[in-house]
């Protein structure tokens, strides 16, 4: 089973979207800021992050950072989730390392065909 690191500290945000992936057979372990998030990448080796930018404690483009410089953990796809929708933040996210950017709120189907994509499978919508 493909497992999710989802990183939100809204929690109505990251239950539903947890609920919806787990609905489609994801493994999904959430994290409600950047430094959680950091720490359990390190111990549960997701296939993929789903990194809110604006997070408490360290913000998603430093535990982006972070994640990209570890050794071990740098090659975790991980797509930026945010309700920033300007080109500049986009840029933004990329520059720290995020693999993809996808703006809150989220459609579904368009993050399910990113999440595919970088995992190398076909969309299941």
């Amino acid at each position: 089973m493909t497992k999710i690191l989802l990183v939100e500290d809204n929690e109505m945000n990251r239950d539903m979207l947890s609920r919806r992936l787990q609905r489609r057979g994801y493994e999904v372990i959430c994290a409600h800021d950047g430094q959680e998030g950091l720490d359990l990448a390190g111990q549960e080796r997701p296939d993929l992050i789903l990194m809110d930018m604006s997070l408490p404690v360290l913000d998603g483009w430093e535990a982006t950072r972070r994640l990209k410089a570890d050794g071990d953990l740098g090659s975790i796809p991980v797509i930026a989730l945010t309700a920033h929708a300007m080109a500049a933040d986009e840029q933004q996210a990329l520059a720290a390392g995020c693999d993809d950017y996808d703006t809150k709120p989220v459609e579904l189907s368009r993050l399910l065909a990113k999440m595919e994509a970088l995992l190398g499978r076909p969309a299941t919508e």
